[in-house]
């Protein structure tokens, strides 16, 4: 996993690895490996989200086909951009 570090900026470049790494599970995983799982808690946990992704896979088909209506677009609010301040014109003397 690599993220780019801009203008040495490294607390965003650590907010984006953190979110790399949310989305990739790693953090899931790690707490996961903290204990040991029981084969028998290993199987019902994997049934369990065996379920659920075929759930939100015949949510996401039902909303296609029309059957559900579809989510309701998240409105973000927006962001202030920085104050670009443009070079003052070098006068010519």
């Amino acid at each position: 996993m690599q993220v780019l570090v801009r203008d040495n900026n490294v607390d965003q470049a650590l907010r984006v690895l953190k979110k790399k790494m949310q989305r990739e599970g790693v953090f899931k995983e790690m707490k996961q490996r903290r204990a040991y799982e029981k084969p028998s808690e290993k199987r019902t946990r994997e049934k369990a989200e065996a379920v659920r992704r075929a759930r939100k896979l015949a949510r996401k088909q039902a909303q296609r086909d029309g059957l559900l209506p579809a989510p309701k677009p998240k409105v973000r609010p927006a962001r202030p951009r920085p104050a670009v301040i443009a070079p003052a014109a070098a006068s010519a003397e």
